[in-house]
């Protein structure tokens, strides 16, 4: 038995809470998966999983080995890291998963630097709003808005975007253009962006005299993919709020108009996370530390 290959196949399936899943992840066939797993539990003497037809949990023993087991693996990856760093460029497969409108206009004009500097990293770039699962979607890292609540992720803060409220000249034409942020609320068609998750209209924000003001009206269209969203405003369905990077070629065509500049709510922080039971290879930091030198200015553009 290859005993440390053995390990990293029992760490991907408690971490991928599936054969199939970890098998895919590590692309080998399910059954050498599996023979693996079922040797290194010989070679213990002890069981480690509990397989049912719907899932796979730990067992006692296998929780406390899947803790050390870990930590051994990340000591030799570590070790490994700290002598390629130093004499070989990062290679290998990264695996991102980003929002929709900060795909199309921060991170893909990025990427042809990223990919000169690294031309031996190859990128599986998945593009959605709605959340992944980062240990089961076998994910090396996401970038997002927002707040974190998840403390089994890892986090690094690599900007903030400045957020807009606009609507188009003949959405303004028809309805007039408010003239403060409680105005909204007097026949202002909104169209809200609706959580990928709860299915929940985001308030309007917005700061007066320092504070944070929440505008929370009715909606007059609701959209949960952040570019269809924009592409609503152009239209003339009503006023939106969005970050300002991604209404930044509307507004100077004219396509948009801003409104409200004054009542700006304080820019929105984004971060790059990954999981932290995850080593961090030579490729993920690579493209985690260009992150945190490009991302800051392309946010605010």
């Amino acid at each position: 038995m290859d005993q440390l290959l053995a390990m990293r196949a029992f760490t991907r399936v408690v971490e991928s809470g599936s054969f199939t899943r970890a098998a895919d992840s590590l692309n080998m066939p399910i059954a050498t998966l599996s023979k693996l797993v079922k040797s290194l539990e010989t070679h213990l003497e002890t069981r480690l999983l509990h397989r049912t037809t719907r899932r796979v949990v730990t067992t006692l023993e296998g929780t406390e080995y899947y803790e050390k087991a870990l930590r051994v693996l990340i000591d030799i990856e570590d070790i490994d890291t700290s002598f390629r760093a130093s004499c070989c460029t990062p290679k290998g497969h990264l695996r991102i998963d980003v929002g929709g409108s900060t795909a199309r206009d921060v991170l893909i004009p990025l990427l042809p630097d990223f990919m000169q500097r690294y031309p031996d990293i190859r990128i599986d770039l998945g593009v959605a709003d709605r959340p992944v699962d980062l240990i089961g979607g076998n994910v090396d890292c996401v970038i997002r808005g927002g707040p974190l609540d998840d403390s089994t992720l890892i986090a690094r803060r690599i900007g903030e975007a400045e957020r807009v409220t606009c609507a188009s000249p003949d959405y303004l034409k028809r309805h007039g253009i408010p003239a403060y942020p409680q105005e909204l609320r007097n026949g202002h068609r909104l169209v809200s962006y609706l959580s990928p998750v709860t299915g929940r209209a985001f308030p309007f924000g917005f700061r007066e005299n320092g504070e944070a003001l929440d505008i929370s009206v009715p909606h007059y269209l609701g959209v949960n993919e952040s570019n269809a969203h924009l592409a609503a405003a152009v239209a003339g369905l009503g006023i939106i709020q969005t970050f300002g990077y991604a209404a930044r070629s509307s507004l100077r065509t004219g396509a948009l108009v801003e409104i409200l500049h004054e009542w700006r709510p304080a820019d929105y922080p984004f971060h790059v996370v990954y999981p932290q039971n995850r080593h961090l290879t030579h490729r993920l930091r690579a493209f985690i530390t260009w992150l945190g030198d490009v991302f800051p200015t392309a946010l605010k553009g």
